[in-house]
């Protein structure tokens, strides 16, 4: 029996990076690492040249462990750093904070330390907010910093930055967590190689994101600074993030490397997003988008910028993205490694047709 979409395939929006499909490179990795049987639980050979890349790319001492999504890599990192009375640092506006419903201290027992930042980042003075207390039995112990790059606000950390903070929490005998749901688009951001902001930076472990990239649900946790701890074996399936078949996994991952597909699509995105800005950016300068305003620097493949409510339900309507602050008319607007030129221009022709029709 054929299978047929039931969807419209050339419909897409600007809400998220993770409503985009699968890349056609990604399909077909997937589809050359089927046939034939694999030893199961990572014994397969897909994962073994996966943590060959790694190692290039990571460092030498860098090894890959698969899962299943970006919660379940953020889950399993922290929870490999930390006993069971230890506190994490990290932004108000980290997932881990936000949007994981809970899950980092559900499953971990470990307590959660929100910074306020104005921009997504932390730094040294602002994790000394909540870095004290050591040997307080009344108080969770801080023993790691957890970063995001890109950050949830669309902002990215320099090597310099993340360098500053590792040095802090190192200092401190703290640990550095990189949550890199959206590693691949602040590489193409900055142009460095990983391993410049990770495992030069000072950074521990690292969640590497692949689902917002064209994955089909793989991810990895990274261990860099140190040799590898053998818990994280058990852990992974402690937190039923061991996948049977990894294979197709890392299949996944190794698509992203090979032929730098990741940085590619990663920097496409970046600069749809950069289209799209510099549009509004000029619709706002000769006065035809009245009210709208940027919150936020635009360097990776997301735009924060608020504008009047009326118009904005009225865009609803037409295309889909999120409401980040209702209160404040703020929204978040995202680029994808499928979102075409056409598709900008589209967007910002509605609009400024909606800003056309009045704020009312």
């Amino acid at each position: 029996m054929a299978i047929s979409s039931i969807h419209d395939v050339q419909w897409r929006g600007f809400a998220s990076d993770n409503y985009a499909g699968v890349h056609p490179e990604v399909l077909a990795a997937i589809a050359a690492a089927n046939g034939g049987h694999q030893v199961a639980y990572g014994g397969d050979r897909y994962t073994a040249r996966l943590q060959e890349v790694i190692r290039e790319q990571f460092g030498e001492r860098a090894e890959a462990f698969p899962v299943f999504n970006g919660t379940g890599a953020n889950v399993v990192a922290l929870t490999s750093l930390l006993p069971r009375w230890g506190a994490v640092v990290t932004a108000t506006t980290a997932h881990i904070n936000t949007d994981e419903a809970g899950a980092p201290e559900r499953m971990t027992g470990i307590k959660l330390l929100a910074v306020p930042t104005p921009d997504g980042k932390l730094t040294p003075e602002l994790v000394a907010r909540e870095a004290w207390g050591w040997g307080d039995e009344h108080r969770a112990q801080p023993l790691a910093v957890s970063i995001t790059q890109s950050t949830e606000l669309g902002t990215v950390y320099t090597p310099a930055e993340v360098r500053a903070i590792a040095d802090f929490a190192h200092e401190h005998g703290m640990a550095v967590h990189m949550d890199g749901s959206r590693l691949w688009n602040a590489a193409a951001a900055l142009g460095v190689p990983f391993r410049e902001f990770t495992v030069d930076a000072g950074v521990d472990i690292v969640s590497l994101g692949g689902t917002k990239n064209g994955l089909l649900g793989a991810e990895a946790v990274v261990v860099l600074a140190a040799t590898p701890d053998a818990g994280l074996v058990y852990l992974r399936k402690l937190t039923m993030q061991l996948a049977s078949k990894m294979r197709f996994a890392s299949a996944q991952l190794l698509a992203l490397f090979d032929d730098d597909l990741g940085l590619r699509s990663a920097a496409h995105a970046n600069a749809m997003a950069a289209r799209l800005r510099s549009a509004l950016e000029a619709g706002v300068a000769d006065g035809a988008l009245p009210g709208l305003a940027f919150t936020q620097p635009s360097q990776a493949n997301a735009i924060f910028a608020t504008l009047p409510t009326a118009v904005a339900d009225r865009i609803h309507e037409r295309v889909r993205f999120y409401d980040w602050d209702r209160a404040r008319g703020e929204v978040r607007w995202m680029a994808a490694w499928d979102t075409t030129e056409a598709d900008v221009d589209r967007f910002v022709a509605i609009i400024g047709e909606e800003f056309g029709r009045g704020q009312s």
